[in-house]
């Protein structure tokens, strides 16, 4: 095992891996968060997650890396490993706190909610079809690969396990204090308020005119109530102002 390879490891690596992806162990749990832009891969964009999850949340900043094809990626690394769901869960929350105004079919979450068992490839990765590399990226170098975000010739391992080496894994802890803080706001709940309860009437036999004029007296009740309670005792010459 070379040192790039002891770097993917220890930042992305289950114990032990599905047959699907090296990326998810054999009980659906990940280490490796992947959040992707593409068509444009704009990393003025992107960059907008990649700083606000240091600023905003405290986490470790991720690594940046081309996805080999069409796509900046944002490889976020857990020292413990999650659900699928969680994982999906927190990236959700992420592209709809900083990429909200992104077009869907732009951002491509690894694991996402739609399709939790599908997960990214590992990078650095020569594409089949065109011959172009995936590998990791500085962050100074992210903006140069808006149109080509890829590699036409196999990236040094020293230089990507140097990459890695920098970066840390988010901690539990961290991890949940963040997917908390990333939560949308409850509402508060409705003042559910009792309309002004009207005039009583005590006894079972009710007067007619004392009745509307406990309503034309009640402060209380609606306007419009009163003023027909008014018009119906002058219309029978039975109010008495109090």
């Amino acid at each position: 095992m070379n040192r790039l390879q002891s770097e993917v490891r220890r930042l992305y690596l289950p114990d032990a891996s599905d047959d699907a992806s090296p990326l998810i162990d054999a009980s659906g749990q990940v280490r490796a968060l992947v959040m992707e832009l593409a068509r444009p891969a704009e990393w003025g964009l992107l960059a907008k997650a990649w700083l606000g999850v240091q600023d905003d949340l405290g986490l470790p900043a991720p690594a940046i890396a081309v996805s080999g094809t069409d796509g900046l990626q944002l490889w976020f690394s857990l020292s413990e490993p999650v659900s699928l769901s969680q994982g999906a869960a927190f990236l959700e929350h992420l592209r709809a706190r900083y990429l909200a105004g992104v077009a869907a079919a732009r951002v491509r979450l690894y694991p996402s909610e739609a399709d939790p068992q599908r997960h990214a490839a590992l990078v650095p990765a020569c594409q089949a079809v065109t011959g172009n590399w995936s590998a990791f990226v500085a962050p100074g170098l992210a903006p140069v690969f808006a149109d080509t975000p890829w590699l036409d010739i196999p990236p040094g391992t020293d230089g990507q396990a140097e990459l890695l080496a920098r970066l840390e894994s988010i901690k539990p802890l961290a991890f949940e204090s963040a997917l908390q803080r990333l939560q949308p706001p409850t509402p508060p709940a409705s003042a559910h308020r009792a309309p002004p309860a009207g005039p009583t009437v005590e006894g079972g036999d009710v007067d007619p005119r004392r009745f509307l004029q406990q309503v034309l007296n009640d402060e209380a009740a609606p306007l419009a109530m009163r003023i027909e309670a008014a018009k119906a005792l002058l219309k029978h010459g039975g109010y008495t102002p109090m």
